[in-house]
């Protein structure tokens, strides 16, 4: 660009006109040239979050796990890595959140490489908001270093569907009030979804084995069209299994769109199940065969029992009242009102035991952690450790 300046002496007379060829450093982010053959610095790629592919270089700070907060260390999850143009780096404006899909978790996941942290890696995507903030989302490419040419995409490697131990070590050998602790301390470190988000999570977490275009409705069983979520007549919705108005949650950024209780639900169903406290016992309900109801009482179908008495304690473990949220809490009673609790746990605890968790609970989990919030359902994992805490 050709800037022509001009000035005037003293007296005011016409001294110089001169012409300066000036090179502006303009960054690639923001005019729209970068491409993914030229490899960016993060402050370049955090200004250039319009979906473009590019490369980014830049130095492994943490694990980030939501808007503002970068673990740098205790990592939970392989499923995305913050970095900086600073290997020192703390302010989290200044960082890219890279996701981490399964090609890549094993050598770049945190959890399973924790001493990536520090090292400098190129990785390959689209410049998009990620955590609700600047990332770079689904690498097609990355490697360790500085370099601007991606190394070759490895072969993915099919997601572990055992117990991840690495990811309880915190609780190992412990009981009753001290494993509660350390559970707690676990689980709460998660990515929170809106409760637009829960749409698309459920119809991941809970899609039909037999068919993919379907998910699979908690209490009715019946396998139903992922798109005829809504709210009409035979519609299914986003049933909270943890009653919302136990604890006066509601639908906001929390437990509220919590994906580890939130299930597909035909909507009359829904609604007659209301917010009742579960206990067994009742009249038969015409759409959810296996399932039964009274004034103040649902039993879920046996095949699911289990399901819904995990989903319970995970909520309690999750939920203890210090991040703002209600401490909610089973009791053995049916009639809690709008009290953060929710019973009968005497009932719950039998319904943990009689149904173990099947292979659809145990893919719903590692699904919820891997893709959706980068937390585990405990109980799912070790249903034993509910006797254990509420012995």
């Amino acid at each position: 660009m050709n800037i022509k300046r001009v000035t005037r002496s003293r007296s005011g007379r016409l001294i110089a006109a001169v012409v300066l060829a000036v090179a502006v450093a303009i960054p690639l982010g923001v005019t729209g040239a970068a491409s993914a053959a030229t490899t960016l610095t993060v402050a370049q790629a955090l200004a250039a979050q319009d979906g473009r592919t590019a490369t980014v270089t830049g130095y492994v700070i943490g694990q980030p796990t939501a808007t503002n907060t970068v673990l740098t260390s205790g990592f939970t999850a392989d499923t995305a890595i913050a970095i900086a143009d600073q290997a020192g780096e703390t302010g989290t404006s200044r960082m890219l959140y890279v996701q981490v899909t399964a090609a890549w978790r094993s050598t770049f996941g945190l959890l399973g490489n924790p001493s990536l942290r520090g090292r400098q890696v190129t990785a390959t995507g689209a410049l998009t908001a990620y955590f609700s903030h600047g990332g770079l989302k689904n690498p097609s490419a990355m490697s360790l270093g500085g370099g601007a040419t991606p190394s070759p995409s490895p072969t993915p490697t099919p997601a572990p569907t055992g117990t991840p131990d690495a990811y309880y070590a915190a609780a190992a050998g412990k009981t009753g009030p001290a494993l509660r602790t350390a559970l707690h301390g676990i689980i709460r470190v998660q990515t929170k979804l809106s409760y637009d988000q829960v749409w698309d999570a459920l119809k991941d977490t809970d899609q039909d084995p037999a068919n993919p275009a379907n998910v699979i409705l908690l209490y009715s069983g019946r396998s139903q069209s992922k798109t005829s979520n809504g709210g009409g007549a035979n519609d299914w919705n986003r049933e909270h299994v943890w009653a919302k108005s136990h604890g006066d949650f509601g639908t906001a950024t929390g437990p509220g769109t919590d994906v580890h209780h939130l299930r597909p639900e035909d909507v009359s169903v829904n609604s007659l199940r209301g917010n009742k406290d579960f206990d067994a016992g009742g009249g038969a309900v015409a759409e959810a065969p296996g399932c039964y109801t009274d004034a103040d009482s649902f039993e879920p179908r046996d095949a699911v029992k289990g399901d819904v008495a995990r989903m319970i304690l995970y909520m309690a473990i999750r939920y203890e009242g210090g991040d703002g949220w209600p401490d909610l809490e089973p009791n053995d009673s049916v009639s809690n009102g709008s009290a953060p609790r929710l019973g009968r746990l005497s009932k719950l605890l039998a319904w943990n035991d009689q149904d173990p968790p099947d292979a659809f609970e145990q893919r719903r989990n590692q699904r919820i952690y891997e893709r959706w919030q980068g937390n585990r359902n405990p109980f799912v994992d070790h249903p034993e450790w509910a006797r254990s805490i509420w012995s």
